[in-house]
């Protein structure tokens, strides 16, 4: 039980009126406190176009995300709002993904989910699959609104926790034309079951749901709410190997570190893992129809978390790639193994 309250917790390191999204930007962007140096984790393409903007959820929550599009582009272009992975933030590895797809031909928003970055919510760096779920359409709305994007051809990527987040958006929002999720997990199966190599006992569920509601009281007793803290600062010992790749990718500065990420900060929320526990976010993928790229490692500790949504996609359009010799980590930023271009041909091949 310690063990896997250990694994887990590291681990778990729209508008909806008639703005414009210039005039969401104006509105909302001098409420966040947004960084303008260029501090991403991949150095800036001279072909791609980058700017800052901010957004609002239905819940009103206000998002902020990097805009990437091509240098010199003519006409309404398809666009991609990515995400993930799940503890990141936009610097790190959806921001380079979106920059290779600008470089590619497309007009891409690399978003901080809420609660994270520098996006708004409070508490600071909680997730929900709902409210999580909803900033992938938030972010479709504002991208619907551009006068070079063609609101008939928007797709997602969800990379990591947000890829079970993205799948599960495209089961709701038929806007989505096509889905890309890489590295997938699906938070609330790992949440709730433990990982497919250290199922959870019924018991030991039932222990965590008591802790973590325990947590609940103490929050609200203290007036706010405890952390389970990021990564060490010191390489780990005794761990499994995807912890190992975990902390080499997020405590790497050459690699990932940035210290609003909460993976690389205080963790998440103790009480995040409640709503997932008690919201499966895969209830619906059978309703997709439209065009799904699962892509994984070989390696990945996680791989089967892909492979099993492959099997519950009922629509005829889902593909499953796996990248020889890759772990989970590999899709981050690996940029021998990432397959931009078989990304770039999906999307193009499905939103015509």
């Amino acid at each position: 039980m310690k063990i896997r309250l250990a694994i887990t917790a590291v681990i778990l390191l729209s508008i909806c009126g008639t703005l414009t999204a210039k005039e969401t930007e104006n509105n909302y962007m001098d409420n966040l406190k947004l960084t303008q140096a260029w501090d991403k984790k991949f150095p800036k393409r001279d072909k791609v176009n980058h700017r800052k903007v901010t957004f609002i959820n239905r819940f009103g929550i206000e998002l902020a995300a990097d805009i990437y599009e091509p240098e010199g582009m003519s006409g309404k272009l398809s666009a991609l709002a990515v995400a993930g992975p799940f503890g990141a933030v936009k610097e790190q590895v959806s921001g380079r993904y979106a920059q290779a797809m600008a470089e590619r031909g497309f007009v891409t928003m690399a978003f901080d989910p809420s609660f994270t970055g520098e996006s708004g919510g409070e508490p600071r760096n909680t997730a929900s699959p709902d409210i999580n779920t909803e900033d992938f359409s938030a972010a479709i709305d504002y991208l619907a609104t551009l006068p070079e994007v063609d609101a008939d051809r928007i797709g997602i990527i969800g990379i990591c926790g947000w890829g079970g987040m993205a799948l599960n958006a495209a089961a709701i929002d038929t806007r989505i034309k096509g889905t890309v999720t890489s590295t997938m997990y699906n938070m609330s199966e790992q949440m709730h079951n433990g990982y497919q190599f250290a199922p959870v006992s019924a018991a030991d569920l039932l222990k965590t749901k008591i802790a973590i509601n325990a947590q609940r009281t103490a929050d609200a007793l203290a007036g706010k709410p405890e952390y389970v803290g990021g990564f060490p600062k010191e390489r780990p010992v005794d761990v499994p190997q995807f912890m190992l790749d975990y902390w080499d990718f997020y405590m790497s500065p050459e690699r990932g570190y940035i210290d609003r990420a909460p993976a690389c900060s205080t963790g998440w929320t103790k009480t995040t893992p409640l709503a997932f526990i008690n919201t499966p976010l895969d209830t619906f993928i059978e309703d997709i129809i439209t065009p799904v790229l699962l892509i994984h490692g070989e390696k990945a500790h996680s791989r089967y978390f892909s492979e099993e949504a492959f099997i519950r996609l009922k629509g005829d359009n889902k593909h499953l790639m796996i990248i020889p010799g890759a772990n989970h980590t590999d899709l981050y930023d690996n940029l021998d193994v990432m397959p931009y271009d078989e990304i770039e041909q999906f999307f193009k091949s499905n939103m015509k």
